[in-house]
Parts: structure tokens; sequence; C-alpha cells
């Protein structure tokens, strides 16, 4: 018997299912979500309205926030950021600050090829390859729409692979439809 549970582990340690930042979409977004250029988030500071707002993730991957300037927000979650912001306004600014990041807008995924609407489009929560296409107004007659050419970031990388339909859109994805030959 110990051996049937043995030999049952060793196969399941080789079955190769791992997680796949294409395939799987984290269940809250917001939790897991890394900023990036395009954002848009709310900062609160508890306390200190006149430090509060809407402020925009800029090109070079910061936030300009009043009296500290500059945050990085790039690259870190909205909770990484809240503690990046009171970590900038300790001590100097505000004794123990208490501070909330909120994303109020994802950036933009992007789709180009064989479809007829090519461009940016704001990200919707739920969206898949399939609905992405049907937002550019759906494929040309040239269009192969068996698999698309996906490009996303993941941990710092760009990684570009062909996907289905149904794979799962996150912010700031390209997406590329090729054309069919034939």
């Amino acid at each position: 018997m110990p051996f049937l549970v043995l030999a049952w582990l060793v196969m399941a340690g080789c079955s190769g299912v791992q997680f796949d930042p294409f395939l799987e979409q984290p269940p809250e977004l917001s939790n897991h979500y890394v900023l990036g250029a395009g954002d848009q988030v709310r900062v609160v500071v508890f306390g200190q309205e006149e430090l509060s707002g809407e402020f925009s993730v800029n090109a070079d991957g910061s936030v300009a926030l009043p009296l500290v300037g500059a945050v990085t927000a790039a690259g870190k979650t909205p909770n990484a950021l809240e503690s990046a912001i009171a970590l900038a306004l300790s001590p100097d600014y505000v004794r123990d600050p208490q501070v909330s990041v909120e994303v109020l807008r994802y950036r933009p995924y992007f789709i180009m090829g064989e479809v007829r609407a090519p461009g940016s489009y704001p990200y919707m929560s739920g969206l898949d390859v399939h609905s992405a296409v049907a937002v550019a107004g759906g494929y040309t007659y040239r269009a192969k729409k068996t698999f698309v050419l996906l490009t996303r970031s993941t941990g710092g990388k760009k990684e570009r692979r062909e996907v289905q339909p149904d794979t799962p859109i996150l912010p700031g994805d390209v997406i590329e439809v090729p054309e069919r030959f034939f």
C-alpha cells in the first residue's frame, strides 16, 4: 500500500501541472495586480486630505505625490505601493502615516493584426481573447481564428505565445491576430 501512494505522488509530481500566467487569471485581480505605466490609482493618506487624490502611473513607472515627489509604482502591487508611500512620508512629513491605494482604472490592452478596429482598449474584468476581438469589431475575412499571439509581461520579462480564444486577457497585454494563408 505505501508503494502505491509513493508511486502516485511521483506520477503527480511529474505531471508538469504548474500555474501558467497565460492561462489562469488571479481570482481577484486587485490583490495580485502589478502596477505599470497607464494605471490610475487613488491614494488616501488618512487624516491628510491634501496628500490624497487620484494619480496616474507615469511612463517612467512613478507616481508624482505632493511633498515627497516621485514614488516608484511600476512593478509593485497596490499593497507594496502603500508601504512605499508610507515610508516616503514618514517621519519627515507625517508621523505614522496610514495609506491606502486603490486601482481606479487599469492600463489598456492592445489588439492588432486582422481585426476590424485595431488599437488600445480599456481593460474590463473577465475579458478573454474572444471578447477582446469582439470589442475590436471582430475578425477580418483574412484572420486566422484558431489562435492568436499574446505578448504579456510577467516578472519583468515579456513573453510571446500562441494562445486559444478563451485565454484570459490582463491589463497591458498585446494581442496579435495573424493572417491566414491559403
